[in-house]
């Protein structure tokens, strides 16, 4: 049987596209609840925005650093190589600049802080020795706990005040 070309025998409505499938989308709130202007103006994005890093503040027209050599006859002079303990060597072992070998050169190379070594290991902390408040006799029975084991009787065993056995 051969359909006729010029009726749609299907008269619902056909779903051509994703608002047909799913409905009107006016209905969806928006994602942000603020437009992009008016959030770049607020922390944390202004923050961080404002912040240099210490790259892009090297790359600053108005930055100076006074320690910075100025030539290649700076960079020679500024760098580790003594001419007398480290005679003939290579290139590349007298150009070894003092911030690459030492942390000792006064300058901050990096936006991190340095990682400051814990007073003690964690897995072994220190021990801690507290004084007795008085000085009490090992030997006195007051105030111990109750055991039928005791220091203070016969072969660790005693008695109650009552002349009955401590029981466990």
């Amino acid at each position: 049987m051969k359909m006729p070309l010029e009726r749609n025998p299907f008269p619902f409505p056909q779903l051509q596209n994703d608002d047909d499938f799913v409905g009107s989308r006016s209905t969806q709130k928006s994602p942000f609840a603020d437009n992009t202007e008016n959030s770049q103006q607020r922390d944390p994005w202004n923050r961080l925005n404002r912040t240099p890093t210490l790259a892009s503040a090297r790359r600053e027209i108005y930055h100076f650093d006074p320690q910075a050599p100025q030539d290649s006859l700076d960079f020679v002079i500024k760098s580790k190589y003594d001419h007398h303990n480290q005679f003939l060597s290579g290139n590349n072992k007298t150009l070894v600049q003092k911030e690459t070998v030492t942390e000792a050169h006064g300058r901050i190379l990096k936006n991190r802080k340095k990682e400051e070594p814990p007073a003690y290991d964690p897995m072994y902390p220190p021990l801690k020795i507290a004084a007795a408040q008085k000085n009490e006799s090992p030997h006195c029975v007051e105030g111990a706990i109750q055991s039928h084991h005791s220091a203070a009787t016969n072969r660790g065993y005693s008695r109650r005040h009552d002349g009955g056995f401590y029981s466990i």
